[in-house]
């Protein structure tokens, strides 16, 4: 984005795919853009596997701000415009640049949390994230998004007995959150996926992760057109 113009402005839309994955804690989501990415690459595709908060190195320092320290460390406004800030960055640099040369973007949560986590979750209200989501990106949005979809109460227990992985230590702020918090990001979610069926796929992330991976490949190729993988050199 640059001068002001979305992606669709500047004419990057039809060159590249940008492709998200949502969802509450302990849903899979980065494992599942990581199977995604492959498969994608196995087909030929050149691709961006991207995530946020982060994602270029200003968007990667605000991520720690949100990410870690005590659940009440900012007023849910804040919130919002920190992972805002850090989304301006990262879509300037990274998912801009790379839908423009053509490549394929997949993103490990975009927009979409926002709204969930802090319109839903932290009740700043549709309205409120929506004239952000304008005033920041103007419009800027995924061709797809994946929402993984799991109960609250699994979700919790999975991140909880989620390894920590290298570099990610204490980024639980959000998991540390009440329930009630999350039963209300987890119904937004549902809200943003039946306001936007054209944009958005729910699909249940409560089975292995060979079948979801499989549930989120049948979406892909249903929804956009993907080349048939590579055959191996024989």
């Amino acid at each position: 984005m640059t001068d002001g113009k979305t992606a669709t402005t500047a004419g990057l839309r039809p060159r590249g795919r940008f492709i998200t994955l949502e969802g509450g804690e302990g849903a899979g989501k980065s494992t599942q853009a990581r199977l995604l990415a492959d498969a994608l690459r196995a087909r030929g595709l050149d691709v961006v596997q991207t995530r946020e908060p982060g994602g270029s190195q200003g968007a990667e320092d605000i991520r720690a701000l949100l990410v870690t320290g005590e659940p009440g460390r900012w007023d849910p406004m804040t919130e919002a415009l920190l992972h805002y800030a850090a989304r301006r960055d990262h879509v300037r640099r990274v998912i801009a640049p790379a839908l423009k040369a053509g490549r394929w973007v997949i993103c490990d949560r975009f927009a979409d949390s926002t709204m969930a986590y802090q319109g839903y979750g932290h009740r700043m209200g549709r309205e409120s994230i929506r004239r952000l989501d304008t005033l920041v990106l103007n419009r800027f949005r995924p061709d797809l998004t994946l929402i993984l979809d799991l109960p609250v109460e699994e979700g919790l227990a999975r991140a909880g007995r989620r390894a920590e992985a290298p570099g990610d230590a204490g980024e639980d702020r959000y998991e540390r959150m009440d329930d009630g918090f999350h039963a209300r990001m987890r119904a937004g979610f549902h809200t943003i996926a039946e306001r936007e069926p054209e944009r958005c796929a729910l699909v249940s992330a409560a089975e292995d992760v060979e079948a979801v991976h499989a549930a989120v490949l049948a979406v892909v190729a249903g929804r956009l057109p993907l080349p048939e993988p590579k055959r191996e050199a024989e």
